[in-house]
């Protein structure tokens, strides 16, 4: 699991190839067994693969040109309403306990998607470069719901860069700081 881990990295150049429907739904029901506090599996997931869906959102999307080559997305979005019924907006501003542990809980189940896109031979990259006043429009999501990233799949058309790591003893420490 550790080389998967290690070979992936954010791709912003992919060929044209599409994306089988198949294998956007295995990494979909990757993201589905991360773990999530309580088990709440507080996330959804939007597959986007039509030209004229992706058009809608890179419209609400600043400075992501790259992002126009792109044959798959997955939205994922976080969903505090199992956590809290009463909540009925939230934003980038909202101070709900419950709706930062939906992100983190939703961005665990992005990080098993990205390592799963790698596992299965595909490209990827995360971005949340939006705003919830923006793309949830663009993606038809309630006012309620919080959308974490937007998930880029395909095959790469760019070469493997070799990535720097700090070294583990710059960033472990044992018992305290």
């Amino acid at each position: 699991m550790l080389d998967v881990i290690a070979k992936r990295q954010s791709t912003r150049k992919f060929s044209d190839q599409p994306v089988a429907k198949e294998l956007l739904l295995k990494i979909v029901e990757s993201g589905s067994a991360a773990p999530s506090a309580i088990n709440s599996q507080p996330w959804d997931f939007i597959i986007i693969t039509s030209d004229e869906q992706k058009e809608r959102i890179l419209e609400h999307i600043p400075k992501q040109d790259w992002m126009k080559t792109v044959p798959a997305f997955i939205a994922t979005i976080a969903d505090v309403k199992g956590k809290d019924d009463s909540i009925a907006f939230v934003d980038e501003k909202s101070e709900y306990p419950e709706l930062k542990g939906s992100i983190r809980d939703t961005a665990v189940a992005t990080g098993y998607m990205l390592l799963e896109a790698e596992n299965l031979g595909l490209a990827s990259c995360w971005t949340g470069w939006f705003e919830q006043s923006h793309i949830r429009p663009a993606l038809d999501v309630p006012e309620d719901k919080f959308v974490v990233s937007l998930l880029a799949f395909g095959y790469s058309d760019e070469p493997n860069r070799e990535k720097k790591r700090r070294p583990l003893e710059d960033m472990v420490r044992y018992e305290t700081w």
